[in-house]
């Protein structure tokens, strides 16, 4: 558990993250969007975004409007800069009171 939370898998690089994701079926991705193979937006082109896919929040060092409308875009129920990532903005970009 971290912070309310059940980490039940992470991955090093989008190709993987995939993998992971099909695999262990979670219900949030916690997704950086620049990745050593293929781009955040790729991996959550592939897991993300429809019924019975995990909610996709985009993270990233960079902020959100150095993106344009990529975020919108992608699908992703969100971003949180890495800097203010925390379980009360991972909460309240879901939607949720928190884990």
């Amino acid at each position: 558990m971290a912070a309310g939370y059940e980490v039940v898998g992470e991955a090093a690089d989008g190709e993987s993250g995939v993998r992971v994701a099909r695999d262990l079926a979670p219900d949030v991705v916690l997704l950086d969007i620049h990745l050593p193979d293929i781009t955040g937006f790729e991996v959550m082109r592939r897991v993300g975004g429809g019924p019975g896919r995990p909610a996709v929040v985009l993270i990233s060092s960079r902020d959100a409007s150095d993106y344009g409308r990529l975020i919108e875009r992608s699908g992703a129920r969100g971003f949180i800069a890495k800097a203010e990532l925390s379980a009360r903005t991972l909460a309240a970009v879901l939607g949720s009171a928190g884990p």
